[in-house]
């Protein structure tokens, strides 16, 4: 089965939309072979600015429809504890608020875009989109990250070579209570790494210590810029590490 087959059979769809790679190359295709499609973006304070407003930029573009859903996942205490599977927890929260809502506009075929790539077998999350119901048909139609990125690219979405972005709370250690103003410090540091030009990297948060995780390629990048960085960082965090077994 290829997407254009799979959205023959499923032709009023809404999709669960992060701005991300892969669910932005299901939105396009779902524009492009489907009857009717509304991309949801459940917005949190595990999501970064850019983020949301790569997610707007898409959809503009695509034309698509895109309704945001506010959701405050710190009154949880299951995802701020912060446990081994609090993807699944969160995962489930947010489809839950993203399936009312398309239940509410017509909507009975809920998509995510889990590819062909992803290991499910360590994403705690995927049980939450299995219970309820969620389709994944770039995994289904076995398109991985890789050609993903190629068929975005032929397709002029600006988010074809765009990184991988981990939501916020993954910079916490499992176990240690999420807070806003964790995230909050996790994001304005991220923001101010990538105003210097670093990409795919990670601003980890170890207690009071933040410890910078950058492409090898990137390093000496980090010493031309210490003296800025331990300014800024050291605003939000104790102590400024940096890891060296990261390539």
């Amino acid at each position: 089965m290829d997407l254009q087959e799979f959205f023959t059979i499923n032709s009023e769809i809404a999709i669960a939309f992060s701005g991300g790679v892969d669910s932005s190359y299901l939105l396009y295709a779902a524009k492009r072979y489907a009857k009717r499609v509304t991309a949801y973006y459940a917005k949190s304070a595990f999501q970064p600015k850019f983020e949301y407003e790569d997610a707007l930029k898409l959809a503009k573009e695509l034309g698509a429809d895109i309704r945001v859903i506010e959701l405050d996942v710190l009154c949880d205490d299951l995802v701020t504890a912060n446990p081994q599977n609090r993807c699944y927890y969160c995962k489930r929260r947010i489809f839950e608020a993203i399936k009312k809502a398309a239940l509410s506009d017509g909507y009975t075929v809920l998509l995510d875009g889990t590819n062909a790539s992803d290991d499910i077998n360590d994403r705690p999350g995927v049980k939450a989109l299995e219970e309820l119901s969620v389709l994944s048909p770039l995994r289904i139609c076995g398109l991985t990250k890789d050609r993903i990125r190629e068929l975005s690219r032929e397709a002029g979405l600006f988010t074809w070579d765009k990184p991988a972005y981990a939501c916020l709370a993954t910079r916490i250690r499992t176990g240690e209570k999420i807070t806003a103003e964790k995230l909050i410090a996790t994001e304005t540091a991220e923001t101010y790494l990538f105003s210097l030009g670093f990409t795919d990297f990670r601003v980890r948060m170890v207690g009071d210590t933040a410890k910078l995780q950058v492409p090898a390629g990137q390093l000496d990048m980090i010493l031309s810029h210490r003296e800025e960085i331990l300014s800024e960082l050291k605003k939000y965090y104790s102590t400024v590490v940096l890891d060296l077994e990261v390539r």
